[in-house]
């Protein structure tokens, strides 16, 4: 685990898993994005689409920042619903005045990519393989007064406790966690969405993973109500659409969190089937990080590069792990996807290994 900052020359912080399957890559079996499959769900879909009506006038969000904030046990002027986590971000880099801001790294690129876009010098916490990519707070460097990480974290899968993250919190510092997979987490356990007692905490969340709503563009924020007076401020006027709202109240309701417990559940149990396969593969030098805990697994092979673009030849697209600070051209993440996809898809890893 070190402190990183040489940021001049570095991965590309704005590649994401879509570009894998954009273009030539349209018609390939999709491990490379993190959205659940076959989502959004007929009665969802009716939500929005029901909304339509509703489109001559401005969006009025009052009803899903309610629900949002009875969902998690909060007052509604400690939520700022975005449209997605991505926005979140943005507003973080743009509306706080922060002298040493602390990315922990491998995670989702975008927070560091705002925070520079804003001017910033940004500081990486390298986790590293070694260590299962575990956190080790005394990492944290104890003047920085903004901490970014994820949890689960994307790509690595690596649920860290909330105890420990919780103990980064210091007077005077903004504690960012990324909790947008925390939804296929069974139970949910180590989230701290609704949490008011750890000081300066923001908690984002998105709903178009689980819900397979990147297109629509919904999420949230969790934080005190000085904090999310200050990231409204720096909104746009309307932010959020009214299909987006529409989803938003929909997705929180008590039938939505029962299902999305039940996709958790199941994803879990498709994580272990797509691990078991790839522990099958560990002689031609494919490891896991894990344990796993989030809807997709990173994993170390020989000549990645090469074997990604035999998958692609056999019909898959994965996501490159080159482009995640902290990994290098050994590594890709595979979402987890159903077993009939995933026995497909292990096949095809085998051939692509064996050249």
């Amino acid at each position: 685990m070190r402190t990183d900052d040489s940021l001049e020359e570095g991965p590309d912080l704005r590649h994401h898993g879509d570009a894998e399957v954009r273009d030539d890559g349209a018609e390939l079996v999709d491990l490379a994005v993190n959205v659940r499959a076959d989502t959004p769900p007929a009665w969802l879909r009716e939500r929005i689409a029901g909304s339509l009506g509703g489109l001559a006038a401005y969006p009025d969000g009052r009803a899903a920042r309610a629900a949002v904030a009875a969902r998690h046990g909060l007052p509604v002027d400690r939520v700022l619903l975005t449209a997605g986590a991505a926005e979140a971000f943005v507003l973080l880099a743009r509306a706080l005045k922060v002298r040493r801001p602390v990315v922990v790294h491998p995670q989702f690129t975008e927070p560091e990519a705002a925070l520079r876009d804003a001017g910033h010098t940004v500081d990486r916490v390298l986790l590293r393989a070694a260590d299962g990519f575990r956190l080790d707070p005394a990492s944290v460097p104890q003047d920085a007064d903004l901490v970014v990480i994820g949890n689960p974290t994307n790509p690595t899968s690596v649920l860290h406790p909330a105890a420990l993250i919780a103990g980064l919190a210091r007077p005077g510092r903004t504690l960012v966690v990324d909790e947008a997979f925390m939804d296929a987490v069974p139970g949910e356990r180590e989230a701290l969405a609704g949490r008011t007692d750890v000081p300066g905490l923001v908690v984002l969340r998105s709903l178009t993973k689980t819900w397979g709503l990147a297109g629509l563009r919904i999420g949230y924020v969790l934080s005190s109500p000085e904090t999310v007076t200050a990231l409204e401020r720096a909104q746009p006027l309307w932010p959020v659409s009214t299909p987006a709202l529409a989803a938003a109240e929909a997705c929180v309701d008590p039938r939505a969190l029962a299902e999305a417990a039940h996709a958790a559940r199941r994803v879990a149990g498709d994580r272990a089937h797509l691990v078991a396969g790839l522990a099958g593969l560990a002689s031609a030098g494919v490891q896991v990080v894990g344990p796993a805990e989030g809807p997709f697994v990173l994993v170390r092979m020989p000549e990645a590069g090469a074997v990604r673009r035999r998958l692609r030849e056999l019909g898959f697209a994965v996501r490159r792990g080159d482009t995640f600070p902290g990994l290098g051209e050994e590594w890709v993440r595979l979402a987890v996807r159903d077993r009939a996809t995933v026995n497909a898809f292990l096949a095809a890893l085998g051939r692509a290994l064996t050249g």
